[in-house]
């Protein structure tokens, strides 16, 4: 059980989080209101972001045809994926999936799953760096295309929005590391500051979570979510996830590339970062809508530590 714990305590405290949010909405939504949102996520990025070594990248950037591949994959096709897959859902839900869809990739995770799998975990960090310092076009964009008829989203807003608290704070970490005595130390203590921005997203999906739990009081009957709802939005959060990652991988074979550098596309390319789309879905549209984010994230998180575990297995 202990063991257990040691290696599963974020799903732990991720569970509990929603059940708090959830259970006891009424009473936190004050709590909840009242949380510094902005300075929690560009502090999370930060923090994530200050461990990441570039110099690594010069030498991918030599070929870019494995760079391109994963990129497109994360910033094209899994967008796509998801708003074919919100038509499957309820509006709040789907509005979810295509948030969580054009999102960039996450800043800590696709790395350690590539390197445990055997690939190439440079790659994976320049993909993370690529489409973060991107977002602020990207989620845009997108939102405005696939969202624009049914949601009101103040494009220039959004823009502002992810410049300051994704592309600054990740701007200013790798400044902050042309101190090696600084860089040296966050290196060296990359799984701590890992905990630290893991419990900064704990708290995201809290607040978030008594937000949409006042959202279904406040709405009695009518945003009432079935046990079709919950197992249909799981399903179409698996299917899009394993879908991106396996297009990943067999465009990485048909461009031919190496094992180590497929091993990067399938999980930079499928994988999403879940700090940027809890405070753009409880920013922009709602509470309900962290659910398929949070769902994604736990989803990456299982599905392609089995994968990963059995890639290595395989080398």
């Amino acid at each position: 059980m202990i063991q257990f714990l040691q290696r599963q305590w974020f799903l732990v405290l991720l569970g509990l989080a929603l059940a708090i949010g959830f259970g006891w909405s009424e009473q936190l939504a004050d709590v909840a209101t009242r949380a510094p949102r902005s300075w929690i996520v560009a502090a999370v990025l930060f923090v994530m972001a200050l461990p990441l070594e570039l110099s690594s990248l010069l030498r991918t950037l030599t070929r870019p045809v494995p760079a391109l591949l994963a990129c497109g994959v994360n910033v094209v096709i899994v967008p796509l994926l998801g708003y074919s897959g919100a038509f499957l859902l309820p509006a709040d839900l789907g509005a979810g999936l295509i948030i969580m869809a054009a999102i960039p990739c996450t800043l800590a995770s696709a790395a350690v799953w590539t390197r445990r799998a055997g690939g190439n975990d440079s790659l994976a960090i320049l993909v993370t760096v690529v489409t973060n310092l991107a977002c602020f076009l990207v989620i845009p964009f997108w939102l405005q295309t696939l969202l624009g008829a049914s949601a009101e989203i103040p494009f220039r807003g959004v823009v502002l929005r992810l410049l300051l608290l994704v592309v600054v704070p990740i701007s200013l970490a790798q400044i902050f590391r042309l101190h090696r005595p600084l860089a040296h130390w966050a290196t060296r203590n990359k799984p701590r500051l890992g905990v630290v921005a893991q419990m900064g997203i704990l708290s995201m999906v809290a607040i978030g979570s008594v937000k949409a739990g006042n959202r279904l009081v406040a709405a009695e009957n009518e945003l009432a979510l079935s046990i079709l709802d919950w197992g249909g939005m799981l399903a179409v959060v698996v299917a899009v996830h394993l879908a991106a990652l396996g297009l990943g991988h067999l465009l990485a074979l048909l461009a031919r590339t190496d094992r180590a550098d497929r091993i990067a596309i399938g999980f930079a390319g499928s994988q999403k970062t879940l700090m940027v789309g809890l405070d753009l879905g409880l920013q922009y549209f709602g509470g309900l809508t962290i659910l398929p984010m949070v769902a994604y994230h736990v989803c990456q998180l299982l599905a392609d530590t089995l994968i990963a575990d059995r890639l290595r297995k395989q080398k």
